[in-house]
């Protein structure tokens, strides 16, 4: 007896959902019924025989399987979908923001009605990630998670490097090349990223996590200078989203989330993932260390992922009472994540400070009394104005005390330029 084929209706025809409708066309199994845009008079180079601006009428047709989210935003992404769920319809979505502020809602809506949200593409575009840590790495119990889970700002980093220009020549052209927006707001400062970490800590930990407590520091303040000075120094410098389990704490199972730049060791195999692309370090027992990466947005890879979940679901619709049950979310304990000011990190410090005798003494006192040990200590010249530009590498310390022990340094003329954690 012939499969039948699978149904589904797209909302968003931007550059994924053509993408999508592009691979889609190999699969005979899969039949795309409707699709919803903003713009109906909107020039496009695929064709959707049956195209629609009101979304609702995709969620609420009788004759679609799955419904492919591809629109992005929370508004009118979430009531779509939920609608969607309560009509028995399953999901495929990339859209990470919906995902790390509505995760919970929207999978236990899933789950009372029987239904897969799949979302592969929401993370990382075209690597494979959220699959194999539910199932092909499902024995491991994972201690840490940390990833560049954004090509456009590790693109800017990466030209920063290579050409010696300035964050703002940077981003210019990145902006005229396509690879950054208009308004780059939501890349450059961290907010993609942070969404991202949000729903790879809640699948690798096991917890609900709440995005409104990560810290979110994005690449603005970063210099062309501290670049060079990272590079002379044996560091990349990265925008990584961090999720680690902490040990030792007050609590059982404390969780560090964050997303900000790091200095990274050249040695480490995350460092040398430049341009566009990304990657996903996974570290835990007994798997050790693994890492992914590949290209983490675009018109095909992502429409990679996102095909991939479709077919996932065509290659068991009508054989199962429960599609997937592997992908599906079932755990609902919320995190405990602790604030940036409670974690432990080594520091990298660029210091404007008066070239005067006994400065580097009170660069020592303060960090000595505010217990932070310097691993290393560079000064980089005088500048016109008679101030001299100091680099501080520091051993691990507590986040409270550096931020303590800045403050302190102000009293004495000693100012910080930057801050950047090292990994």
């Amino acid at each position: 007896m012939e499969n039948k084929k699978l149904k589904i209706g797209i909302i968003g025809l931007g550059t994924v959902g053509a993408g999508v409708v592009k691979v889609l066309k190999n699969f005979d199994n899969i039949e795309i019924v409707q699709a919803a845009v903003r713009n109906l008079n909107k020039k496009r180079d695929v064709e959707v025989a049956n195209i629609t601006d009101d979304p609702f009428k995709i969620v609420n047709n009788p004759e679609i399987d799955v419904v492919v989210e591809v629109a992005g935003g929370c508004n009118p992404a979430y009531e779509l979908i939920t609608t969607a769920i309560k009509n028995k319809k399953h999901i495929v979505t990339a859209n990470k923001e919906l995902l790390a502020k509505f995760g919970a809602q929207i999978f236990d809506l899933a789950n009372e009605n029987n239904v897969s949200v799949l979302y592969e593409a929401a993370v990382a575009g075209g690597i494979p990630i959220i699959g194999p840590i539910k199932t092909t790495l499902k024995g491991n119990t994972f201690t840490k998670v940390a990833g560049i889970l954004n090509g456009t700002t590790n693109y800017i980093l990466t030209k920063m490097e290579e050409k010696n220009i300035s964050y703002t020549e940077c981003l210019k052209d990145a902006q005229a090349l396509g690879y950054a927006e208009a308004d780059p707001t939501g890349d450059v400062e961290g907010y993609d990223a942070m969404y991202k970490i949000a729903t790879l800590a809640n699948i690798t930990f096991h917890k609900r996590i709440d995005v409104n407590k990560i810290y979110r520091e994005g690449i603005t303040k970063i210099s062309a200078d501290d670049i060079k000075i990272a590079d002379e120094l044996g560091y990349k410098i990265k925008l990584i989203g961090l999720a680690q389990n902490i040990s030792g704490g007050a609590e059982s199972g404390e969780l560090d989330i964050r997303v900000h730049p790091m200095l990274i060791q050249k040695e480490n195999m995350i460092s040398k993932i430049n341009n566009a692309l990304n990657a996903v370090l996974l570290e835990g027992f007994p798997v050790d260390k693994v890492m992914f990466t590949g290209p983490g947005a675009g018109e095909f890879p992502t429409a990679s992922s996102v095909v991939g979940d479709i077919l996932q679901i065509a290659g068991e619709f009508d054989h199962t009472d429960t599609i997937l049950p592997l992908h599906r979310c079932i755990h609902k304990e919320p995190a405990h994540q602790i604030d940036i000011k409670y974690t432990k990190n080594k520091y990298y410090l660029s210091i404007k400070a008066p070239n005067s005798k006994g400065t580097i003494g009170i660069l020592g006192t303060v960090f000595g009394e505010n217990n932070i040990n310097i691993l290393s200590l560079l000064q980089k010249g005088v500048k016109e104005d008679g101030t001299a530009q100091v680099i501080v590498i520091t051993e691990e310390a507590c986040e409270f005390d550096i931020q303590n022990a800045i403050d302190k340094l102000k009293a004495h003329n000693i100012e910080i330029n930057n801050l950047i954690r090292v990994m």
